[in-house]
This record gives C-alpha cells, sequence and structure tokens, in this order.
C-alpha cells in the first residue's frame, strides 16, 4: 500500500519518475486486501456469489484420485440478500432526500446530490469506503475499485489519489493524479507513457468577449484536498464482511438441494450377476443410462433402479434458520416480520429497531462524509434527514385525534392526510382553508381590499 509520504519522495522528481509511481501505485492497489474485497463486494450485491461460483463437485476414481464431476447436476444459485440489505439501508436513510438547516447545502454541492449520495453510500456498504470528489458546484464519486488513497502516515489523512480505469489489459490505461495544489492526466498505450494534461489548478476562472472569445484569466485551488473518504460504518469496512459466510452457506445448501432434484431425485442402480465389472465399468454404464435412457446387459444380468428422495424437511429448516441469522446479523428490516395486516405500532418499531441502530450508525458516517464536502466548498450548513418507515395508520390517526382537544385543525389535517400518503388532498384542504380566510376578509362576498 503506497502512501502520501512514498509520493512526496517522488513528486519533486522528473516527470517520468512521477509517471513510474503513477503505475506502479496502481499496479500496488490492485494486489492489495481492500481492492480485492471491493471487487468481492461489488459481485455480491450483482448476485454473483464469488464463493459459489468457484465451487467444483468432485468425484473419486479407482485410484483415489479427485477429479470434476462433470456428469452430476451443479446448479451454483446465488441470493440477492446483499443487494437488499444495501438498498433498503439507503432506501430508509436516503429515500426521501437530504434536508438542510440552513438551504445553502443543496445548492453547493449539486442539483443531483441527492442521488450522488445515495451511490456514495452504496459504495461505501460494498466496498468499505467511496470517495466524493467536489468539483466545482458538484460531487462525483470514485470506487476503490477504480481510485488509488494515498493517505498520510501521521493523521491519516487523505492527502492525494490516484483515479485510474482501463478498458481491458491490451487497451490504454488512463490516470489522474489528485494533489493538493491541482491534478495531472496520464495515459499508457502500449506499455508507453505520457502526459495527457499538464498539472492543472481545480477552479478556473474563464470570461468570454466578442473581441478575445474565451479567456481564462485566473486559477484556484481549494482550501484543502477536494476528496473525501466516505465510510459505511465506523470498522471502515464492508457491511458484507460480517455476513458474507452466512450468505455463502445459504446459497450452497439451496444449489445442493436443487442439484439433487435435477439429479433424479437420487436414482442409484444395482446390478446382479455383475461380478466382472469393476468400478470404471460401473461409472460407464450409469453415465451412458443418464445419456440414452437404457443400458445393454446379459442374459443373467439385472439391472434395477432405486429411489431415494431428496431430504426436504432437514434442508427448509436449515435454509429458514440461516435467513434469519442474515437479518439478525445484518440488523436489516425483514419484511415478513410486518407482513401481517393485524401488526401493531409497538411490533412494527420491534421490528425496525436493529435496522435504526444499524442507520444511527450510518447516518454519522454519511454526515461526516458531507460536512467534509461542505468544509471544501467554504458553506455552512448541517444535513439532516427522513427515515422512510411503514407505520400502522389506524394507529398513528387515533393517536392524533386523541390530542384533538389541544391541537391546531389544519395540523390535525394535515398530520393525518400525511399519514394517508395522499398529497393532493393535502393541497385541496390547504387551498379550500385559504378560500375561507378569503371569504373571511371580505366579509363573506369574495372581495377584499389590499391595504399597504
Amino acid at each position: 500500500m503506497k502512501t502520501y509520504q512514498d509520493w512526496l519522495k517522488v513528486a519533486e522528481r522528473s516527470e517520468s519518475d512521477r509517471m513510474d509511481f503513477v503505475r506502479s501505485a496502481i499496479q500496488n492497489h490492485k494486489e492489495s486486501v481492500g481492492y480485492k474485497r471491493a471487487k468481492i463486494g461489488e459481485d455480491y450485491f450483482a448476485g454473483q456469489n464469488t464463493t459459489i461460483k468457484r465451487y467444483e463437485k468432485i468425484l473419486y476414481n479407482a485410484k483415489g484420485q479427485a477429479v470434476p464431476d462433470y456428469v452430476s447436476a451443479n446448479h451454483r444459485i446465488s441470493t440477492r440478500f446483499f443487494f437488499r440489505d444495501v438498498t433498503q439501508a439507503n432506501a430508509v436513510l436516503l429515500g426521501n432526500g437530504i434536508s438542510w438547516k440552513v438551504g445553502k447545502g443543496g445548492k453547493s454541492l449539486g442539483e443531483d446530490f441527492d442521488r450522488v449520495i445515495i451511490e456514495a453510500g452504496r459504495v461505501a456498504q460494498c466496498e468499505g469506503v467511496s470517495f466524493g470528489f467536489y468539483n466545482n458546484g458538484s460531487v462525483d464519486v470514485f470506487k476503490l475499485t477504480e481510485f488509488v488513497p494515498l493517505f498520510d502516515e501521521e493523521d491519516g489523512a487523505l492527502k492525494a489519489g490516484i483515479r485510474f480505469w482501463q478498458i481491458m489489459d491490451d487497451k490504454p490505461l488512463r490516470a489522474t493524479l489528485f494533489e493538493l495544489d491541482g491534478y495531472t492526466e496520464y495515459i499508457w498505450i502500449k506499455g508507453q507513457g505520457s502526459v495527457k494534461q499538464e498539472k492543472r489548478s481545480y477552479i478556473v476562472s474563464k470570461k468570454v468577449s466578442v473581441a478575445d472569445g474565451e479567456e481564462i484569466y485566473d486559477f484556484k485551488n481549494y482550501p484543502s484536498f477536494p476528496i473525501v473518504p466516505c465510510y459505511a460504518n465506523q470498522l471502515k469496512e464492508s457491511e458484507l464482511t460480517p455476513i458474507r459466510a452466512t450468505i455463502d452457506a445459504y446459497d450452497l445448501i439451496q444449489s445442493g438441494y436443487a442439484n439433487d432434484i435435477d439429479d433424479a431425485n437420487i436414482i442409484y442402480w444395482t446390478i446382479s450377476n455383475a461380478g466382472g465389472m469393476d468400478d470404471g465399468d460401473l461409472v460407464k454404464m450409469i453415465d451412458k443410462l443418464k445419456k440414452l435412457h437404457a443400458a445393454q446387459v446379459e442374459d443373467d444380468q439385472t439391472l434395477t433402479p432405486h429411489e431415494v428422495e431428496a431430504p426436504y424437511n432437514g434442508r427448509e429448516a436449515i435454509l429458514e434458520r440461516l435467513e434469519k441469522t442474515l437479518y439478525k446479523d445484518a440488523m436489516a428490516l425483514n419484511p415478513y416480520d410486518i407482513a401481517s395486516g393485524a401488526v401493531t405500532a409497538t411490533q412494527i418499531q420491534a421490528a425496525y429497531d436493529p435496522l435504526m441502530e444499524k442507520l444511527d450508525i450510518y447516518e454519522a458516517q454519511i454526515s461526516d462524509f458531507i460536512k467534509g464536502l461542505l468544509e471544501i466548498a467554504g458553506i455552512e450548513d448541517e444535513p439532516t434527514y427522513t427515515r422512510s418507515i411503514a407505520v400502522n395508520k389506524g394507529e398513528e390517526i387515533q393517536a392524533i385525534l386523541a390530542g384533538a382537544l389541544y391541537l391546531d385543525d389544519d395540523y390535525i389535517t394535515e398530520k393525518i392526510m400525511t399519514i394517508l400518503g395522499d398529497k393532493d388532498k393535502i393541497r385541496m384542504v390547504q387551498d379550500k382553508q385559504a378560500e375561507i380566510d378569503l371569504k373571511r376578509l371580505s366579509g363573506g362576498n369574495g372581495n377584499t381590499e389590499i391595504i399597504e
């Protein structure tokens, strides 16, 4: 793992030395544990279980040698639990968008920041960390699988980094080196490196005139390094780490069950008067039976099939237990726990409690990330969140009506309509109230005079 101090040793050297460092840092990063875990996290999010994809069924021949089993079924079924877990956390915490105490934060970080923060959170949960680049009024998200962070060995702060991309190994490699005082772009074509864009400042001020056209008149940089890391938890680990082994067990058992069913409910054969056949002959005969569904036997031989149904109850029990373990360890909400229409508000809250506890930690990390971006932008503001949760509407409405004597009529109406989720009705009520107020001001005839 390369650090910021490693970079400082070559920062003032020739451009060739700088390019060599960038190239070696990228290669070193690709070989790191963090990079490999990040790729695995993205694979599981995409429903591609890395462990089960490598799973091979093995047979032992007459000599005791292990050989791949190409005859039996080998389904490799991957659950999308990790996708649901990550998506659920983002939907509940960030699905309603970010609100701002002052109101400046949203404008300074870009019109699409609500979408950007969801992607930053998704990548952080999958890969352990994501990176937000404040880019002149907007934010770009970098993945660990495309960005080499160069942390300071003394204070742990991120002070430089390299973003890289390459379609295939035989295609050009592009890289951008981000430093405190600007960024430089490099390209390698068939192993030969060159500077594609010399170092330039992050903020470029331009003016346009009829006589001179577009003219650059000023270059500036930010008060600190404009890339901020975003983490999903205080351990700075992927949310996959504590549940990966359970997901693997679930997928292996589920795949094994499918394999047993595909193998015709485990049919085996007994052959009488076959003392002259060795193990190789038996394997060839069974293989031929599976392919042709027919076999030739001698006059005194008898070929008898036996069927054993795949164990069902035991597998279902362990799958159910593993699923509960997954939701428990992931601190996720199991929607089936509140699927019944008779669930009370207390039961709903109890089902949400583990998720809320996890989101408290997640929210703190997201807030630190946003505050870091605001500091770079020079904006004083603070993010707030409206979590999206299921409620028992009947109980919520009854609770509001119970305090009707102490609440304003407009407040009660708006709260009830909000619970029911009908925004059009809310606007209709507000418009109706405005019409009533107008009639009161005009003496009931709808005409009024505004005196300034």
